[in-house]
Parts: C-alpha cells; sequence; structure tokens
C-alpha cells in the first residue's frame, strides 16, 4: 500500500500498548501507527508515545465504536489509501497482517477480516463457552442477511481500502461494532472477504466483557442490526 494506518483503539491498555506498537513498526516500518487512547485512566497515551506511535487522547471515553471512527476520519482526512484495525491488547500478531493486506491488495475487495476459524492451527487461540455461543449466532444472522457465509463476525482484526475508510469515516457502528459494521458495509455494497489468522490471548488487560455484559450487548446488538435494516444508504461505485 503507498500509504499505509495501522490503528490501534486502546482503552487502559499501558501494560501492552508498548509492545504492541513496537511489533507493528517493526513488521511494517513504512506504516504510521496511531493509537486512539479512548479516554483512558492510565498511562496508555504515554505508553504508546514513547513507542513512537502518533497518539490521539480522546478527552472522555468514546466506547470502541467511536474510538474506531475517530481513527477511519484521521485516515480520511490525510489521505491514507488503507487502515489496518489492530487490538492494542496483543491479540492480534503484528506477523498477520501481511495475510490481510495481501488479500486487500487482489483489488475485488473493499474490506478484509482475520478470521480464527477458518483454518485451525494447533495451538490457536479460540474463544470458548458463552462467547463462541455469541459468534456461531451472529454469524448465522449475518450470514442470512447478506447471505454470505461468516465464520468470525467478531473479529475486530481487519484492513481496510480507501472506499471503505470514507464510508466509515461518515458512520460507524457505536459500542460493539464488529458484527453491526458486516451488515453496515453489505447495506453500503462494499466487497467484503475473510482470510484465515491466527490471534492470542490479550496480553496484559482483562475483557470488560462478564456474562451479563455480554447478554446486554446481545440483545443490543441484534436489535441494532434489525433497525440498521431499515434505514436507506446511498451506495458508492466500486
Amino acid at each position: 500500500m503507498k500509504k499505509l494506518l495501522v490503528m490501534m483503539p486502546a482503552y487502559n491498555e499501558a501494560a501492552s500498548v508498548a509492545g504492541v506498537v513496537a511489533g507493528v513498526r517493526a513488521m511494517l516500518p513504512g506504516a504510521t501507527a496511531l493509537v486512539i487512547s479512548d479516554g483512558s485512566r492510565d498511562a496508555t497515551a504515554v505508553e504508546a508515545a514513547r513507542a513512537g506511535a502518533v497518539v490521539l487522547d480522546l478527552p472522555i471515553n468514546l466506547g470502541i465504536g467511536g474510538a474506531e471512527q475517530t481513527g477511519y476520519r484521521y485516515a480520511a482526512q490525510r489521505g491514507f489509501d488503507a487502515v489496518v484495525r489492530v487490538d492494542a491488547d496483543g491479540q492480534h500478531p503484528a506477523g498477520e497482517i501481511r495475510k490481510l493486506l495481501d488479500r486487500l491488495e487482489e483489488g475485488d475487495v473493499d474490506l478484509v477480516v482475520g478470521s480464527r476459524f477458518l483454518e485451525s492451527p494447533e495451538g490457536a487461540y479460540r474463544p470458548g463457552g458463552l462467547r463462541r455461543l455469541g459468534i456461531r449466532f451472529y454469524a448465522a444472522l449475518i450470514g442470512l442477511i447478506t447471505r454470505r457465509r461468516v465464520t468470525d463476525p467478531t473479529s475486530g482484526f481487519r484492513a481496510a481500502n480507501r472506499n471503505a475508510i470514507e464510508r466509515f469515516a461518515e458512520r460507524y457502528p457505536e459500542d460493539y461494532p464488529e458484527p453491526e459494521s458486516l451488515v453496515y458495509a453489505h447495506r453500503l455494497g462494499l466487497r467484503v472477504a475473510e482470510v484465515p489468522v491466527a490471534m492470542m490471548e490479550r496480553q496484559a488487560s482483562v475483557s470488560t466483557i462478564n456474562v451479563p455484559v455480554g447478554a446486554y450487548y446481545a440483545v443490543k446488538v441484534t436489535l441494532a442490526i434489525l433497525i440498521d435494516l431499515l434505514r436507506s444508504y446511498r451506495r458508492r461505485p466500486s
């Protein structure tokens, strides 16, 4: 890619963000590493800047969707050709980014999603229990709506081209955006593909999504997806 941005939304990820930024910069020395500190109350912004990232330190917590849209707006305004979205907690290895970019560079898709489930290498990180059940539910729901096979609808490990960047800069789902954004992309006419990637367990922080919170988001996101089907969107030529 001529001009590549690797964005890392982060909330209280001071313990891991520097290592993630260092891995990205080592693997993709020509890319810009951008950390969006989403109202973090720890040293996330400081650690990211020390590691060499451009930092957007948001004064309040917007949630993951708001933080991601901030990154897409940054990319749109500064003319980036592609954006890779990486978790700041270390779940998305920098060595896997090239798989997303290789698929994006084929030119027939606008958004590439890294999937844990297209292949199952020994030792790969796989969520269990209720989270796996939720993934299967969203995969079935989104597949029914888009009429395309979806294996990892909650994956945030993604690469977007200029077309997708501009649309996501205009509007992006809030709160828990990964499943909803796939339906949104479909409604916009964006072409989406998955590629198999390996993922790891988070390095330091603890997920804020427990069983009650997960159930709440499951209902909220499902309703958001269904309501979104009532909206009208203007498609752009690919």
